[in-house]
C-alpha cells in the first residue's frame, strides 16, 4: 500500500531524540552532573549499580525543583536556563537544551526528588503516565534516580559493553567534570563501594588528585590572556608522553570538549618534543566570550564551534609552545626544577640513537673500554675533540662551536676551574665532572648528579640554531676545500637545477660534474663536519618529492632535524671539560633542550636524597 506521511507518537520522539543524547551510563550521568552544577550544587553524590546500567543516582545540594515544575522537567524542550536566540548565544551554563530528562525518562525508569530552600517538605514524581508528584524526605536539593537503562528498547541495551568497561566510563565522566569543577566535592560509589572521593579544593590540588601527583610533578603551570581569550592549566613536559590520547583533558568555558583546532593546535606545539608515536599530556582551560563560540553543535555538547578559529587556534598553539621552548634558565617544572632519572619505557625502540655510529656492542661483543675521567682536583687532560679511543679521525666542528660558547675573555683553564663546592650558586645544569663512556656528560649542580646524553643535547642545539638561522635567512655556507663527489641520476641533476635557490637558502652549494656525478662545494656551516653526500642526497630526495615550497615550509622542522641529527656530535667522541661545559650553557640557553628533535630526553637529574637511599645513607 502507498506511503504516507504521519505524525509520530510522542513517545518514539523521545527515544529517537534518546538515542543521540543517551549512548551509554556515561551519557546519562554526564547530563545529570551537568543539571545539578547548572543548579547550585556543590556537594554531589554518585551512586552506581551494573555500571550503571541498573541503577544511578544522583544526589545535589543545590537549589532544587519547585512542586509545580516536577511534571515539567521530564518534558521535552523545557529548560529554566533559555528563554530567547540571545540567551542561546550567550550560553554559560553547562546544559541549556531542554532534552536531557526527558531522553533519560524515555529509555529507563526515572524518579526525581527535590526540595527547594524555605519549603516545608520535598516532592518527588515518578516518570510514569498521568503520576502527580507526592510528599517526600529530603534536605534541600535534588536527588535524580534512573534505573534499569533501555528496559523498554532492549535492542540497544545488546550494545552495552560489560559492567566493568560501562563503569570505567562513568567514572572517567565524573573526573573530567571534577577537574573543572574544584570547588565541589565529587563521591562515586559503584555496588555499594566507594570508588572515588574528590573534596572540595583548589584547582592544583584537584588536578592532583584526579591525574596524579605525577603529572603535576612532570608539567608546567600555564596562564596566558590576551583580551577576552585566556588559557590556563597545566601541560606536561615530554617525559610524561604517553602511548595513547588518555591523558588529554580541554575545556572551553568549563565544558569538556573534543575539538579539532585546539586537539590540532596543542599536537603542534608538541610537535617538536615527541616522539610520532608518543601523545602528549595536558588539562588544559580556554575562556572565550560565549558570543564568540557556539556550543549547540552536538547533542551531547562535546563539540564546539569558534567564530574565530584561526586566532584560537594561534592563541593557544604560541602559548603551550612558549611554555615548552623555555629554557632551563627559565620556568621550570611544576612538581620539581628537573626531569627525573627516567627513560621511555614504551616503544623503546624507537628511541635508539638515532643517526649514531654507535658502536657499542657491535659484532655481539662488549664495548670498547674508553677513560673515565676522574672528579675535578684530579682530572687527566681529555683527547682532542674528534678523536676515538687509539685512533684519530677527521676535525669536527662542535670544537668551534663549544669554544665559541665559552665567556668570553676565557680560556680552557678558566673554564676547567668553574667547579666549585658553593651547589647553590651552580647553573641549572651544573658544572662537567667528567664524561662517561664517550656518551654521557656527568655534571653536578645544586640537586645533586646531572647526567647529559652529548649527541642528543647537541642534536637539539644545532637544530633550534637552523631553524633560527633559516628563519632569519641567514644560514651560512662552509666552502670544502676538497668537493665531495658522488653519483646521480638525471632527476637529481634535474632537481639541483631546478632548485637552485632553495640549496642556497640551506646553506648547500652544488653544481654538476659531468652527466652523471653532482659535486658538494659547500655545506651549511654548522653541519660542516657532517657527511657532505650523505646530507645532499637527503636534501635533494626531499625536495623531489615534496617540492620547494612545502619542503621548505611543512617540512623545514623534518629537515632541518635530519640534518641537525647529521651534524651533531657523535658518541665515542670526546670531550674535554671546556666543552663539556660550553655544552651544558648552551643547553640552558636553547629552547626545548629537554629533549632532541627526536623526542628523547636529552638529561636527567638524580637528587642527592635518591642517591643516600640508594647507598643506604643515614640507615
Amino acid at each position: 500500500m502507498p506511503e504516507t506521511i504521519h505524525l509520530l507518537p510522542d513517545l518514539l520522539i523521545s527515544q529517537i531524540a534518546a538515542g543521540e543524547v543517551v549512548d551509554r551510563p556515561a551519557s546519562v550521568l554526564k547530563e545529570l552532573l551537568e543539571n545539578a552544577l547548572d543548579a547550585g550544587g556543590s556537594t554531589l553524590q554518585i551512586q552506581l549499580e551494573e555500571g550503571g546500567v541498573k541503577r544511578i543516582r544522583l544526589g545535589d545540594d543545590g537549589r532544587g525543583i519547585a512542586r509545580d515544575e516536577l511534571a515539567l522537567a521530564l518534558t521535552r524542550h523545557a529548560t529554566s536556563k533559555i528563554a530567547s536566540l540571545s540567551d542561546l548565544e550567550n550560553v554559560a551554563t553547562l546544559g541549556f537544551r531542554g532534552e536531557a530528562l526527558a531522553s533519560i525518562a524515555a529509555v529507563a525508569r526515572v524518579a526525581i526528588t527535590s526540595r527547594q530552600n524555605g519549603a516545608p517538605h520535598a516532592w518527588r514524581l515518578v516518570g510514569e503516565a498521568d503520576a502527580r508528584p507526592e510528599p517526600a524526605a529530603l534536605a534541600v536539593g535534588t536527588v535524580v534516580e534512573m534505573r534499569d537503562l533501555y528496559y523498554n528498547t532492549p535492542a540497544r541495551r545488546k550494545f552495552l559493553k560489560s559492567e566493568q568497561t560501562e563503569f570505567a566510563h562513568c567514572a572517567e565522566t565524573v573526573k573530567r567534570i571534577a577537574l573543572a569543577h574544584p570547588a565541589v566535592a565529587f563521591t562515586l560509589s559503584h555496588n555499594s563501594r566507594v570508588n572515588l572521593h574528590l573534596p572540595r579544593s583548589d584547582a592544583h590540588s584537584r588536578a592532583g588528585a584526579v591525574l596524579g601527583d605525577d603529572f603535576l610533578a612532570e608539567s608546567r603551570a600555564l596562564d596566558v590572556q590576551a583580551g577576552p581569550l585566556r588559557v590556563f592549566g597545566y601541560c606536561a613536559l615530554p617525559a610524561y608522553s604517553r602511548p595513547r590520547g588518555d591523558a588529554q583533558y580541554c575545556y572551553v568555558n568549563g565544558r569538556f570538549v573534543r575539538d579539532k583546532v585546539l586537539a590540532h593546535a596543542l599536537r603542534e606545539a608538541y610537535r617538536d618534543l615527541l616522539h610520532g608515536s608518543r601523545y602528549p599530556a595536558y588539562c588544559l582551560f580556554v575562556d572565550i566570550d560565549p558570543a564568540a563560540v557556539d556550543v549547540n553543535v552536538h547533542p551531547q555538547k562535546t563539540d564546539v564551534r569558534f567564530r574565530d578559529a584561526r586566532s584560537v587556534h594561534q592563541f593557544v598553539f604560541h602559548a603551550v609552545q612558549r611554555l615548552l621552548a623555555n629554557p632551563l634558565s627559565a620556568e621550570a617544572p611544576v612538581g620539581h626544577s628537573a626531569p627525573p632519572l627516567l627513560v621511555p619505557s614504551a616503544n623503546s625502540a624507537a628511541f635508539e640513537r638515532d643517526g649514531e655510529n654507535d658502536d657499542r656492542g657491535a659484532g655481539g661483543g662488549n664495548p670498547r673500554p674508553t677513560p673515565f675521567f676522574p672528579p675535578h682536583g684530579a682530572f687527566q687532560p681529555a683527547l682532542r675533540v674528534g678523536e676515538r679511543v687509539g685512533e684519530r679521525v677527521g676535525g669536527d666542528s662542535y670544537l668551534a662551536f663549544a669554544r665559541a660558547a665559552l665567556p668570553a675573555n676565557s680560556d680552557n683553564t678558566a673554564a676547567e676551574t668553574a667547579w666549585s663546592d658553593d651547589g647553590d650558586a651552580a647553573p641549572p645544569l651544573g658544572y662537567a665532572l667528567a664524561q662517561l663512556h664517550s656518551i654521557y656528560i656527568l655534571a653536578q649542580n645544586a640537586r645533586g648528579l646531572v647526567i647529559v646524553d652529548m649527541h642528543a643535547a647537541h642534536e637539539r642545539i644545532l637544530y633550534e640554531k637552523l631553524k633560527q638561522a633559516f628563519d632569519e635567512q641567514r644560514i651560512a655556507t662552509q666552502g670544502l676545500l676538497i668537493p665531495a663527489v658522488f653519483s646521480a641520476d638525471d632527476i637529481d641533476l634535474a632537481t639541483t637545477e631546478e632548485h637552485a635557490d632553495a640549496l642556497r637558502r640551506l646553506g648547500f652549494d652544488l653544481a654538476p660534474l659531468g652527466p652523471r656525478q653532482l659535486a658538494v662545494r659547500g655545506v651549511p656551516a654548522l653541519l660542516e663536519a657532517a657527511d657532505p653526500a650523505a646530507l645532499a642526497r637527503a636534501l635533494l630526495a626531499d625536495l623531489r618529492e615534496h617540492g620547494v615550497s612545502q619542503a621548505l615550509t611543512a617540512h623545514r622542522d623534518a629537515l632541518l632535524g635530519t640534518l641537525a641529527c647529521h651534524g651533531a656530535v657523535r658518541a665515542r667522541r670526546l670531550l674535554s671539560i671546556p666543552e663539556m661545559n660550553a655544552l651544558l650553557r648552551q643547553m640552558e640557553a636553547t629552547e626545548r633542550s629537554g629533549h632532541c628533535n627526536h623526542g628523547r630526553p636529552t638529561w636527567a637529574q638524580m637528587s642527592l636524597a635518591e642517591l643516600d637511599q640508594h647507598f643506604l645513607r643515614g640507615r
